[in-house]
């Protein structure tokens, strides 16, 4: 836990992510990233010298044989409010317009249905487990597949539902948080997603994974690359005078 959040305190610093009296929606999808936020903010929320408050947020999705009842004792034993949203996703993205690539519509309509209860909640940040890795393969998801530099960025204010999203995981390597999840014995969710292990983002991964054992380091230069960039929100992590690595 000391070293996850040692990851966290440094983006939230970094990035003003938490401000006094935030009441904070973390985002969980089932997944071990989600879950490892999950316990780091509310380990964090024990210190910080900025209070706040959390509730975690589920959306289902409609999934067969998907139960959400080892997360609902996660959240009782973390003290932390758990809500879980009804919805009709699988049927729209899976059944009805039958997808091809269906990741980009099945993350909006979750996003909305994510964001529309925390404002319910009286949340105003949803906090997302968006970790080291996913900032890498879509910073070169944009690049192979649009043509641009950008990614998703560590801070972003939402003016039509005036929420800001926070990725505190953003430092924080895969290997550590699945290493993290599995010591920790976090209920993870299986997938039950038709499109799991063929999509876009999956291609990338394996690609990156490829490229990153014959030209080692190769993911901390592409990190480096973006936040050197300055784009979409982005700064160095060097701008406050530390010596940070990425491991």
């Amino acid at each position: 836990m000391r070293k996850l959040l040692s990851y966290m305190r440094r983006a939230v610093d970094d990035y003003s992510m938490i401000e006094e009296g935030d009441k904070i929606a973390v985002g969980i999808s089932g997944g071990k990233d989600s879950l490892a936020l999950l316990c780091g903010l509310n380990a964090l929320s024990r210190f910080y010298p900025k209070r706040f408050s959390l509730i975690a947020i589920s959306v289902d999705m409609g999934f067969e044989n998907m139960s959400f009842d080892n997360i609902k004792a996660l959240c009782e034993k973390l003290n932390v409010p758990y809500i879980i949203v009804k919805s009709d996703i699988k049927e729209i993205v899976f059944d009805i317009r039958k997808e091809k690539n269906p990741c980009s519509l099945c993350a909006k309509l979750r996003r909305g249905a994510l964001n529309d209860a925390a404002k319910e909640m009286g949340a105003n940040k949803v906090a997302l487990g968006h970790h080291f890795d996913d900032v890498v393969e879509t910073f070169f998801m944009n690049q192979l597949f649009e043509g641009r530099l950008g990614c998703f960025s560590p801070v972003t204010y939402l003016d039509r539902c005036e929420l800001t999203v926070i990725r505190p995981l953003i430092y924080a390597p895969e290997n550590y948080i699945r290493c993290f999840a599995k010591k920790e014995a976090l209920p993870v969710l299986e997938s039950c997603c038709e499109a799991d292990g063929n999509t876009m983002r999956e291609y990338t991964k394996n690609l990156i994974f490829k490229l990153d054992s014959e030209h080692k380091g190769f993911k901390k230069r592409l990190f480096t690359a973006l936040t050197s960039a300055r784009l979409d929100g982005w700064k160095p992590p060097y701008s406050q005078g530390c010596n940070r690595k990425f491991t």
